[in-house]
């Protein structure tokens, strides 16, 4: 059963993962990699490399980051969504966040052990 991810994809969203696909591809011509090789050093099969090349969204994201890392792209991701980057981040006062988020307390029931009373 194919996946509904499409569907619900905007379409510059899906577009983007299109261009990134057929960018992975052209990296890899550049660098005289054959498909099998690539696939090789992804340890992926040759229809998962062929479904990252058409910019799959169902591929796991791991998958492209081996490809960019094993084309010489380093981890771009590690800084995609950096907070020291994050304007908008940055904006909402990270300083004043609380460190851990509960959720709140509720009356202790008849028996003594919190249940509904």
């Amino acid at each position: 059963m194919r996946s509904e991810v499409n569907n619900v994809l905007p379409l510059h969203v899906r577009r983007s993962l299109a261009k990134f696909g057929a960018d992975l591809s052209i990296a890899r011509r550049k660098r005289r990699l054959t498909g099998a090789m690539m696939c090789e050093r992804l340890g992926v099969s040759k229809s998962t490399w062929q479904r990252m090349t058409n910019g799959d969204p169902t591929v796991s994201l791991g998958a492209y980051a081996q490809a960019l890392f094993v084309l010489g792209f380093g981890t771009p991701l590690a800084e995609l969504v950096d907070q020291r980057h994050d304007e908008e981040g940055l904006m909402l006062d990270v300083e004043h966040l609380p460190k851990r988020v509960t959720s709140p307390r509720r009356s202790p029931g008849p028996s003594g052990l919190g249940g509904p009373t």
